[in-house]
């Protein structure tokens, strides 16, 4: 009996300790000590109880500082040995999907059945999971068709997402519905989110984009006219208005005047370019018969970004 006992004391001393130092570690991890995590994560063995959680915190730490193979390694191997939480196919279809960005077309094919595996995986094991819906519907609409791109069930989960989520549904379905050419319902969606969120700048922006792709540019103009009257400093807002006066013949002092503060401002990555600045400008220029400051502004446009084919292709054709 003592033995018995002993034996069992020391069994619960080490789970307990166990259980301690995995709490010590998502503490660690959420303190983003990743390091000190790492420690703590990589002594727990795979025949330990809580081996697919220390995997998958591994895994976010690998994924944060973007060594998205190993993430995936990660995330692989806590699905391998707890295949039950949805959460850890989430992350591996999102480990796989960041790493196929970065890798070329014969992986990219190798690696998107994974995905979809991984992200279908997830909605089956909790499909009132945001995360797990939002990943499957990007899946189904970047997808071609021949790897599983699915537009009709990305609809249909978007439609599932919206009940849990308006916002991310609503936007996801504009998305499904702008690439189906179905622009009068992407419509209805945004302006649906405008009216919830009036005064916030993706949205006006999203909003826009669909009026534009319609061709509907003075509902565009509009659309940022208003904005820029209570955001008068948003330069996101005031490069659209003046690529869509200069895409559009509307409107072009104000279009030029939105184009003229947007060259004094600085922006951020992902954010249009000063050189695309000086295209539209450009464009505004040619659209009222100056050709002469066009030509100047078109080449400062490519002096400011090589890569702007729009402004080469208009210098030649001025030439």
């Amino acid at each position: 009996m003592k033995t018995l006992a002993s034996f069992l004391l020391a069994l619960y001393l080490c789970t307990s300790l166990a259980a301690q130092n995995l709490q010590q570690g998502v503490a660690l991890f959420e303190q983003k000590k990743y390091a000190e995590a790492k420690k703590i994560f990589t002594i727990l063995d795979d025949d330990h109880q809580d081996y697919a959680q220390a995997q998958y915190y591994l895994g976010r730490m690998a994924f944060d500082e973007q060594k998205y193979e190993d993430a995936a390694d990660f995330f692989d191997e806590a699905v391998d040995t707890n295949e039950k939480v949805a959460i850890y196919h989430y992350w591996l279809g999102a480990a796989y999907g960041s790493y196929a960005q970065q890798a070329s077309m014969i992986k990219q094919g190798i690696l998107a059945p994974k995905i979809k595996n991984a992200f279908e995986k997830c909605v089956a094991l909790d499909g009132k999971n945001k995360d797990c819906l939002s990943g499957l519907i990007q899946y189904y609409i970047q997808a071609p068709s021949f790897m599983g791109g699915d537009l009709d069930k990305a609809l249909a989960n978007a439609k599932a997402l919206k009940n849990l989520d308006k916002e991310q549904g609503t936007v996801l379905l504009a998305q499904i519905y702008t690439k189906q050419g179905k622009h009068a319902e992407a419509e209805k969606e945004y302006v649906e989110l405008l009216a919830a969120k009036p005064n916030d700048a993706n949205t006006v922006l999203a909003v826009g984009s669909a009026y534009v792709t319609q061709q509907k540019y003075q509902k565009a103009l509009d659309l940022y006219d208003n904005f820029l009257k209570q955001n008068p400093a948003n330069m996101a807002i005031s490069y659209q208005f003046g690529k869509v006066a200069a895409i559009s013949g509307l409107q072009l002092d104000k279009g030029e005047t939105c184009l003229q503060s947007y060259l004094k401002y600085k922006p951020a990555k992902g954010e249009p370019s000063i050189g695309g600045a000086y295209f539209r400008l450009g464009m505004i220029y040619e659209k009222r018969g100056n050709k002469a400051e066009a030509k100047k502004l078109y080449q400062t446009a490519i002096q400011q970004d090589k890569n702007l084919k729009e402004a080469q292709e208009a210098l030649k054709r001025m030439s």
